[in-house]
């Protein structure tokens, strides 16, 4: 059925022992364990287990207390209890607590064989759904999040850890490095994706406007104020806020925003009515914050309430093994928006990709492969970021790197067709993407 194992726990040695062998002559692999706290500390450690079954009354920690405990480290792992002692409201605690099933000896060792397959049954539906759903999960964060870089993978795996809490973020990147595909990953990723994501530029508010903004105001709150509005926080209660260039917002109306954070709660201008707030904030900046606090332009006790963690977005510059992958994603997006048919770029264009600066990030190389898509004159690529051209052996390896994965490209990722048009033997090709860090996956 499995290979994860059937733990047993019970200090009585014949018992473990005579208990085992039945187990095991009925194909079932099986951990025993003399006392609940080995077998605990086992569990916390990481080790498989598909069902646990201890006896009740053992010295030390109890049958019924390890239960409690694995409950709160892994609540879908299937405890069965066993007693010898008849206590129906000791049974009675112990369904309530959690616990699969509750057996009292003595018993047909039969019925436990059947009882355990069952929990293992359920076990392992409970693995396969989280796998399914860790694998859902992880495909659209990829899908949403394009590239193999390490700078970017590990993004994706910080973003899939925070997602699902409720915590602030801050996110830092240069302009139009993708921050807003960052802060609606980790609202649409998390628990709270039904509810509204709500977005403010701070920088495209007037400074007068930005409180109204926030907070909201009743009608006649101030000139010009001619009928009540919600603001913001209010709006958002309940999901996710997204302050972009969040260092542009006056010093004035962060403290009022630190505020609101704090207390859970505003009013709306002009009123005295409290309204509880329940919401996350993710904040997006180009600058570093703390840096902007020393300069007294930014509060640091604000930062240090948004920034329970702060995500920092690579530059293109610095993801050069994603350039190519994502010039075709925007070149077929594209066409697909403009009904044009889809251009395949030569290796001469790829390798000038690879070797621009990107200043705009995303949003310049998007420009760029929309151009080429239409058929129109590519905007001139500025010079290489590095004044240095590198050593013979650094040029020859960039010229290999942008030629393979020009072929990967043209090839939609197709290896055959790679290994025809460049005439390299399989584990050549295999060991020269390992080299470079090309990964086919990134192609298709």
């Amino acid at each position: 059925m499995s290979e994860l194992p059937v733990w047993l726990v019970d200090d009585d040695p014949g018992v473990r022992e005579s208990l085992t062998q039945w187990l095991e002559l009925s194909d079932l692999p099986v951990r025993a364990f003399d006392s609940a706290e080995t077998a605990l500390a086992e569990l916390l450690n990481g080790a498989d287990c598909g069902v646990l079954i201890s006896d009740v009354k053992m010295p030390g920690l109890d049958g019924l207390e390890l239960l409690r405990q694995v409950q709160a480290c892994d609540a879908g792992l299937p405890v069965m209890l066993i007693t010898g002692h008849g206590d129906v409201p000791m049974a009675v605690e112990a369904m309530r607590e959690g616990a699969w099933d509750f057996i009292e000896k003595p018993f047909e060792p039969e019925r436990l064989e059947e009882r355990v397959r069952r929990a293992l049954e359920r076990r392992l539906l409970h693995h396969e759904n989280d796998r399914l759903r860790q694998a859902l999960r992880q495909g659209d964060l990829a899908a949403r999040l394009l590239g193999e870089s390490p700078g970017i993978r590990r993004l994706r795996d910080q973003i899939g850890n925070l997602a699902s809490t409720r915590a602030n973020v801050v996110i830092r990147g240069e302009t139009g490095s993708g921050k807003e595909v960052v802060a609606r990953c980790l609202h649409d990723f998390g628990m709270a994706r039904q509810a509204p994501f709500v977005a403010l530029n701070c920088g495209a508010i007037a400074p007068d406007l930005i409180e109204s903004e926030l907070f909201g105001h009743e009608k006649g709150a101030f000139t010009g104020a001619l009928e009540s509005r919600i603001g913001k926080l209010e709006h958002a209660s309940g999901g996710t806020l997204f302050l972009d260039e969040v260092e542009s917002m006056p010093l004035s109306a962060q403290v009022k925003l630190l505020r609101a954070l704090q207390e859970g709660e505003i009013s709306r201008l002009g009123s005295n009515d409290v309204i509880r707030l329940d919401l996350r904030v993710v904040a997006a900046t180009k600058l570093d914050l703390l840096d902007l606090a020393a300069q007294g332009e930014f509060r640091e006790d604000l930062y240090y309430r948004l920034a329970i963690a702060e995500l920092v977005i690579p530059p293109l510059r610095e993801r050069h093994e994603d350039i190519g992958m994502l010039f075709m994603h925007f070149c077929r997006q594209a066409a697909e928006v403009h009904q044009r048919p889809p251009r395949d770029p030569d290796g001469e264009l790829l390798a000038a990709l690879g070797q621009h600066a990107w200043p705009g990030n995303l949003r310049e190389l998007r420009n760029v492969a929309t151009r080429f898509t239409l058929g129109l004159d590519v905007p001139q690529l500025a010079e290489p970021a590095s004044d240095s051209e590198g050593s013979l052996s650094e040029q020859v390896a960039a010229f290999e790197s942008a030629l393979l994965r020009a072929a990967l490209v043209r090839h939609r990722g197709n290896i055959q067709a790679v290994l025809d048009e460049l005439e390299l033997p399989r584990r050549t090709l295999n060991q020269k993407m390992q080299k470079y860090g090309l990964r086919r996956e990134a192609f298709l």
